[in-house]
């Protein structure tokens, strides 16, 4: 028998249009966001509004997003990012409206309440008509998945900024992340899920997908028109590096939109497929267009088997470590639980706990 978690209610697709009178006219920005203005305590950034923006360069900026049933997840994120560098960071946590308050509690009543940070309020309101329901993987479905296609008007005052997903747990320095050398007209940097051969052994044990066709449906006569070769390489979009100014320049953000909105209408990825519906436009608009990273900075598929395991030495050699898949280190079973746990700070909300296996006790 096992514990049981504290989260109150699954706010995915069914919380993602909520009834609320919003105006819209203002500008996109501001459709995107709800502030969240809320003093912070004196010798910290002010909250939405009123903060003053780090200046660029100042610190690292580290875009993550906290759901209401994953806080302890985005912390213990947060814990390992800003215990591993020396560096300044500066999080920019991006929530729902449920969770705006018990996001900055976990915060100001832990240790954590010395981190520099904005809370941002994400409205679901802009998914509406890109996104539809599909009952084969809902937790894909929740609006904060999509954050990551609008990093540009999050208001972030950065040339370029690190998104993380929060199934992950940072041991290097987050600064050689920030540092990546970038190929010039690239707007982003992933790594890719190929280049690593100590993961080939994992990958191949659970039926992991690693090319373009586990992402998109080659039936579709518009995923056939895009020229792109099935067997090409894919990367993961949980974690990587984004040139704000490029990623304006190209529209990035209206190119994802697009792909979303077709796929609305024509089904070309679903939820069913590898990744959801968040990778695959991902995938599309970045095909050849991206940096290479390390690929010690995303070593991921610790999430995908309750029995598949890295070697201790390799875990330690891994920059970052990420538990994309559904056998997430706060739930039980799951791989690795302790090289995640090390980082979790208990919630002192007392709504996210772990579940383990009950002590004999």
């Amino acid at each position: 028998m096992n514990t049981r978690t504290g989260s109150r209610r699954p706010p995915f697709f069914q919380q993602m249009f909520p009834q609320t009178s919003m105006n819209y006219g203002s500008s996109e920005k501001n459709a995107l966001l709800r502030a969240s203005i809320r003093r912070r305590p004196s010798g910290h950034w002010k909250n939405v509004g009123v903060a003053r923006q780090p200046e660029v360069d100042e610190v690292i900026p580290v875009v993550i997003c906290a759901s209401e049933e994953r806080l302890g997840a985005t912390m213990a994120t947060i814990n390992s990012v800003r215990s591993n560098t020396d560096q300044p960071v500066f999080f920019y946590i991006v929530t729902l409206r449920d969770a705006v308050t018990e996001t900055r509690r976990y915060i100001e009543e832990t240790q954590l309440k010395g981190i520099k940070y904005k809370i941002l309020e994400f409205n679901p309101m802009v998914l509406r008509g890109k996104v539809k329901p599909d009952s084969s993987r809902p937790d894909l479905l929740h609006p904060l998945n999509f954050v990551r296609f609008y990093l540009p008007l999050l208001g972030i005052n950065h040339k370029r900024v690190i998104y993380l997903d929060d199934d992950v747990i940072v041991q290097g320095d987050i600064r050689d992340l920030f540092r990546v050398k970038m190929k010039p007209g690239h707007a982003a940097a992933f790594a890719t899920d190929c280049d690593l051969p100590s993961t080939h052994e994992m990958v191949r044990s659970i039926g992991m997908q690693t090319t373009y066709m586990g992402f998109l449906d080659y039936r579709k006569q518009e995923v056939k028109d895009l020229g792109i070769n099935p067997n090409d390489c894919s990367f993961n979009p949980g974690v990587f590096v984004a040139d704000l100014s490029e990623w304006k320049k190209q529209k990035i953000t209206k190119h994802l939109e697009k792909w979303m909105e077709d796929n609305f209408r024509l089904n070309i990825y679903s939820s069913a497929m590898a990744g959801g519906v968040a990778t695959p436009p991902m995938l599309i608009v970045f095909h050849n267009k991206y940096t290479k990273l390390d690929p010690l900075w995303n070593v991921r598929h610790l999430g995908w088997s309750p029995d598949a395991r890295y070697s201790e030495s390799f875990l330690q050699e891994a920059h970052l470590l990420h538990w994309n898949g559904p056998f997430k280190p706060w739930r039980y079973p799951a791989v690795h639980m302790a090289s995640w746990e090390k980082w979790f700070i208990p919630d002192p909300c007392g709504e996210f706990s772990l579940i383990r296996p009950e002590s004999d006790e």
